[in-house]
Parts: C-alpha cells; sequence; structure tokens
C-alpha cells in the first residue's frame, strides 16, 4: 500500500539556519522554496527519489499547536562513510553503534533540537525478521 515516506514536515527556529543543516552538511540537495509576503517561509530539502523534508519558519517555541518532531530516520547505504562526510563538513554526529533492532545508527541533532537518526539496515534487521525488540532504554 505505501511506496516510501513522502516528506516530513518539521519547524525551524532559524530557517537560515536549518537550510545550512540539511543541504550543506547533511548534503541534500535543496528541492524548492516557500515564500511568504516576498520573504522566505519554508523549503523542500530532497533526501533521495521521492523523499522529503518539509521545512517551515517557526518563531514560536513548540507546542501542542505547533510541535517540532522528536526524530525521523534517514536510511543510508554506507553509514561509516556519512558519519566521515559530516564531520569533515562541520557536523556533529554520534559514533554508531548497533541498536536492539540490528541495525547500525547514528545521531544528530538539527538546529532547532530535532533528532535525526542516520540508520545502516543489516541482514538481521528487525525491520526484516520481523522478530520482536526487546528495548533497553
Amino acid at each position: 500500500m505505501f511506496k516510501r515516506l513522502a516528506h516530513i514536515c518539521i519547524g525551524a527556529n532559524n530557517l537560515a539556519v536549518t537550510e545550512n543543516f540539511y543541504c550543506n552538511i547533511l548534503g541534500m540537495k535543496k528541492g524548492f522554496e516557500f515564500v511568504k509576503n516576498g520573504a522566505p517561509y519554508g523549503f523542500y530539502a530532497e533526501v533521495g527519489e521521492t523523499t522529503f523534508i518539509e521545512v517551515f519558519i517557526q518563531e514560536v517555541a513548540a507546542n501542542l499547536d505547533r510541535p517540532i518532531i522528536k526524530h525521523f530516520c534517514l536510511e543510508v547505504e554506507d553509514l561509516d562513510d556519512v558519519i566521515l562526510t559530516v564531520r569533515e563538513r562541520g557536523g556533529q554526529i554520534t559514533d554508531k553503534k548497533m541498536g536492539c533492532d540490528r541495525s547500525w545508527q547514528a545521531w544528530m541533532t538539527d538546529p532547532s533540537g530535532v533528532a535525526v537518526e542516520i540508520m545502516q539496515y543489516t541482514a538481521t534487521s528487525k525491520q526484516f525478521t520481523g522478530e520482536p525488540c526487546e528495548v533497553d532504554w
């Protein structure tokens, strides 16, 4: 029924800093901009194929009416390469670790405080095996 995540929408407290994070540090291509009253209001960042991150300026702090999401996950082919590239571009990212779902993961935080999980599946990832995943957090 579903092909892939089309996009996830997040709020940004500082649009320019957030664009730098996604487009320069993570290396995503800017798809297009949203403009309101002649001024930048948001943008689409291309994650891959037809999956995007949709970003809109959010001047007020996150709340139930205007939440900034807790985290989202981006799948990659080579997590070691991504970690190296992000660090070379001046970004901060954790070392990789094996998650309880048997997938490799590393974590970042965007400028508005949204956690970004970078994941590389393995042949035994529970996403493929369907086995229960006992959490340890």
